[in-house]
């Protein structure tokens, strides 16, 4: 087998990016930084795994390759892939050893226990999901009294998205309250103050939470001498969806490899849609700048997802965005139709449209699971899910719950982070309250003796629980200590918090039987985890999603259709794809209306939501939105104006059609008529 032999099956722009650098005679690879500007459905998944297998097959030692992902399924894809093609070319399994690959916050994780330290950070601290962070602010806005603020105070989780938008883009608190919470602006002050205090308890309690993870690795990149160790500890970095990084991510990277030597970034500005996450698309657009000599550029255009009437849409709608890495897809495969713009009268209209769309393509050997029904707000379904109840379609939707968040779950991790750390109070204020008769006071009087005891769970012996309590004291105790102890291995630790955590599930919930299958499956996800700390802080990074949050009956089927919001469908494709409400207010959304920064980013979601369609693409532009709070014979409505997206380049790119409820009758209108009058001169003459 030839040495290129593991690129062969590559097009010529993915062989040079995979290639891309020096082979040096003794091992290795010299490079400079590449940035792979890899547009939808192009394979850059492909392209980066053979890099990395490229790499590892010219005696790059994988210990020595970091890969940054935004998921950590995404991470073991891109190992398994990279192993397979080593072990196809030489028959070794060097991609087994890939150890630095995950995300970026579960890295900074690694990376921060390891130099903990240097940073007069306890190295056992815990990290915080976004449930317990919200919860945590919420105590302190009930500890601070702005909880009862005459005016309305903003909730958890808004407190906890301005904190973490501020954070990520290192902009003034006043800047993302102008920019992106303005309604709460007059609350500068006071969230300051709650920030602060937020900030301190954390660290009385080696708590770290999501965004803690960067900013404490952006900080400990600030000192010259820190940077110089952890970037020395690899040669090649690779991040995946680049353009989707936020201003820490981009600085912790340049921190590692200012000059860039080794350093490949892969993704499309064309899919940068996460914003409101403090994403900033102007990472990837400046990237070939940062380094000098300036990065290279290859740019994958081969589309090996949808056919070129589609692609053609996608180009021509992108093809009017004013900044961008510029790219022609081109489709791999032959043949297709061109997309449907179908204009309806109303959003019922549109809904038994859809469904007979759904049935036909099933007809035709489609199934449902082939089938994707998009839109730009999860409340753009509502209708449409009311008429597949009523045809008996099932369904599910994706953008909903997590299962980290359900109730149960949370309790038992509750015990686990507790015992993980004693010092966790929030963790101890959850686990103590499960506990009949175990009310806040209580809790707070037990977490306030363990505290001052400061001799591990052991002084919980000498506090006096409730009388509701007192049977569970000693089962509490016991678990505690036993998950506490440093010389208990890792297997079985999951299985014991349940099996203390079974008759108080059965105390307090319903669907005890669905719940507990829950824990089993979290009990048999722990053994993938080489220890506690590893579980639970990867499950509060990347948390597994709930397959639906319509799970139940719909799940249940053979088959199912697909409904998602366009974020949450990026990364994937159907056969045919269904785009709700292609109307101005709806795609671009009213709240993008006043920042021309935000409608391109309005464009950029269009354009992944067209190429997420392999054959079929089906855009829908209802007519008449009808007003709430009317009754319920009302006919008030508003017209919607089809998408500002629609330009006439792009129509070109589209076959149109109405239903017949949606034109006018015969005999209306005013066509052939000579014009009579110049209504436009007679409004300017006003002024």
């Amino acid at each position: 087998m030839s040495s290129a032999s593991h690129l062969a099956r590559l097009n010529e722009p993915q062989r040079r990016a995979a290639s891309f650098g020096e082979p040096l005679p003794r091992g290795g690879v010299r490079c400079g930084p590449l940035l792979i500007v890899a547009g939808a459905g192009t394979g850059k998944t492909n392209t980066l795994a053979h890099r990395v297998a490229h790499l590892l097959l010219h005696g790059v030692d994988p210990a020595r390759i970091l890969m940054l992902t935004f998921t950590r399924r995404a991470a073991a894809e891109m190992r398994r892939r990279a192993t397979d093609i080593v072990r196809t070319a030489s028959g070794g399994s060097a991609g087994e050893h890939l150890g630095w690959s995950g995300t970026f916050h579960s890295i900074g994780n690694r990376l921060l226990r390891q130099y903990a330290s240097a940073l007069r950070l306890d190295p056992q601290f815990t990290v915080l999901d976004r449930g317990d962070a919200a919860d945590l602010l919420d105590a302190l806005r009930q500890e601070l009294g702005l909880a009862q603020k005459e005016q309305r105070f903003p909730r958890k989780d808004t407190c906890l998205q301005i904190y973490s938008h501020r954070v990520n883009t290192q902009r003034p608190l006043r800047a993302t309250l102008e920019e992106q919470f303005p309604w709460c602006l007059r609350w500068e002050e006071e969230l300051t103050r709650l920030y602060r205090a937020y900030v301190e308890r954390k660290q009385a309690g080696s708590l770290l939470d999501y965004d803690d993870l960067l900013l404490y690795w952006h900080v400990m990149m600030s000192d010259a001498r820190l940077a110089a160790l952890v970037g020395g500890q690899f040669d090649h970095v690779l991040v995946d969806e680049y353009q989707d990084t936020n201003t820490l991510q981009a600085e912790i990277l340049h921190a590692l490899k200012p000059d860039g030597a080794g350093v490949a970034v892969v993704g499309d500005d064309a899919q940068a849609i996460y914003s409101f996450r403090a994403a900033s698309v102007e990472n990837i657009l400046a990237f070939p700048e940062r380094f000098t000599p300036r990065a290279d550029v290859i740019t994958l255009e081969q589309n090996y997802r949808s056919t070129q009437p589609i692609l053609d849409l996608a180009n021509a709608v992108m093809a009017e965005a004013p900044r961008q890495f510029r790219k022609d897809l081109k489709a791999a495969r032959s043949g297709g139709v061109r997309a449907e713009l179908l204009t309806v009268a109303d959003l019922r209209e549109q809904a038994e449209s859809v469904c007979e769309q759904v049935l036909r393509r099933r007809e035709a050997n489609v199934p449902l699971k082939r089938q994707g029904v998009l839109f730009r707000s999860s409340s753009h379904s509502d209708v449409l899910e009311i008429e597949l109840g009523r045809r008996g379609i099932p369904f599910v939707k994706y953008g909903g719950l997590r299962f980290l968040e359900a109730a149960h779950v949370k309790d038992l991790l509750a015990l686990l982070r507790w015992a993980d750390n004693p010092r966790n109070a929030l963790a101890g204020f959850r686990t103590l309250q499960l506990l009949p008769g175990m009310g806040p006071s209580n809790a707070r009087r037990a977490l306030d003796h363990l505290e001052r005891a400061a001799g591990g769970f052991g002084a919980l012996r000498e506090f006096t629980p409730p009388p509701a309590a007192v049977e569970y004291w000693d089962g509490l105790l016991a678990a505690l200590l036993e998950l506490a102890d440093p010389h208990r291995p890792w297997a079985g630790q999951v299985q014991r918090a349940r099996l203390w955590y079974q008759p108080h599930l059965e105390r307090l919930y319903e669907q005890v039987h669905t719940r507990s299958a829950d824990l089993e499956q979290l009990e048999i996800l722990s053994v993938n985890y080489p220890s506690r700390e590893r579980f639970l802080s990867e499950l509060a990074l990347d948390p597994p999603a709930a397959a639906s949050d319509l799970a139940g009956p719909p799940a249940l089927d053979e088959d199912y259709l697909v409904l998602s919001t366009v974020h949450s469908a990026k990364g994937m494709e159907w056969d045919a794809v269904y785009l709700l409400n292609v109307v101005d207010g709806s795609f671009p959304s009213e709240f993008a209306a006043g920042s021309q920064a935000l409608l391109e980013e309005e464009r950029r979601l269009f354009y992944v939501a067209l190429t997420r369609a392999r054959t079929d693409l089906l855009l829908y532009a209802p007519l008449k939105f009808y007003v709430t709070a009317q009754h319920r014979h009302g006919d008030a409505h508003v017209y919607g104006g089809r998408s500002r997206f629609l330009s006439p380049g792009v129509m070109a790119h589209l076959s149109c059609s109405a239903s017949p409820a949606a034109t006018l009758p015969a005999g209306c209108g005013a066509a052939g008529l000579e014009p009579v009058l110049d209504a436009g001169a007679r409004l300017r003459g006003m002024w």
